[in-house]
């Protein structure tokens, strides 16, 4: 069986850490280098559920794809909801690695399983990577459907396509409007509205529309907004991770078993659609 170094250099051949973004807080965060992994588990959010699971599956590895110290700690300590994930990780000897931004910009990348996920031809990435001379890895995508659609039944197909969250899918625009072409990209994305704009897509599929950025997004241009929920956008990428590392694993030899959690971390459980009564002191609902 392989060790944790070997399995964290391959990882390391897919996402660099080099090329996440310099804020960001990515690779390996416990486990030791010499352990054996025979099992690994993928998730979005290195929260106590997955851990949990990781420790009832009998994974020695847990990789997620968001940080579980972004802005840095001073602490680990157990009375604390994230020391408590690391004393846990710790004591049943499971290894933790993080693949963030350096996944978002990757070829395949977090966005590239989302447009998997819609049945959309991915054509090029949405913000190329400059230090990329083929053009390929970037954040991302600009993409194109197989035949259009109207944005109603786009976002019915996200809607069904995606894991089911409490938000759904949350539109911008007329519902039906044709759309030939969609930028995609997994997790927030409101700061993309620019590059949006420059790709001249009918559409625009991402995650955490903020009322400002969308609104101004709107008032620009009749670009259709689809807005979902975020660990919805980003869980694909963990099937497509989980199929990379089980191709590594058989070209290696290694055998191991490879999972994708479908714990749903999403932080909200509950929508409540608003209703058309008139309010009785005359404000809108």
């Amino acid at each position: 069986m392989p060790r944790l170094s070997e399995v964290i250099a391959a990882l390391d051949t897919l996402w660099p850490p080099e090329r996440a973004e310099g804020w960001d807080a990515v690779g390996t965060v416990c486990g030791e280098p010499d352990q054996e992994i025979t099992r690994v588990l993928f998730a979005v959010d290195p929260v106590r559920e997955i851990v949990d699971e990781a420790v009832k599956l009998g994974a020695n590895l847990l990789v997620t794809h968001h940080p579980l110290y972004l802005r840095g700690t001073t602490t680990v300590a157990a009375d604390t909801f994230k020391g408590r994930v690391v004393h846990t990780l710790i004591k049943n000897d499971i290894a933790l690695h993080v693949a963030h931004t350096n996944a978002d910009r990757a070829d395949p990348g977090v966005s590239d399983a989302l447009a998997g996920a819609l049945d959309l031809r991915v054509v090029r990435p949405l913000v190329p990577d400059p230090t990329d001379p083929e053009g390929r890895r970037g954040l991302g995508r600009v993409c194109e459907l197989d035949h259009p659609l109207t944005v109603r039944e786009l976002a019915a197909r996200a809607a069904g396509r995606l894991p089911a969250t409490a938000q759904g899918i949350r539109v911008a625009g007329d519902p039906e409007a044709v759309v030939r072409t969609v930028a995609v990209s997994g997790g927030s994305g409101d700061s993309l509205f620019d590059d949006v704009r420059a790709a001249g897509v009918d559409a625009f599929l991402t995650a955490d529309l903020r009322h400002h950025p969308a609104s101004e997004a709107r008032a620009h241009s009749p670009l259709a907004l689809l807005d979902a929920a975020h660990w919805a956008t980003e869980w694909p990428w963990c099937e497509l991770a989980a199929a990379q590392l089980d191709e590594i694993s058989d070209r290696k030899g290694w055998g191991l078993r490879v999972h994708v959690s479908e714990t749903v971390t999403d932080p909200w459980t509950a929508h409540a659609a608003s209703t058309e009564t008139p309010n009785a002191m005359g404000a809108p609902n």
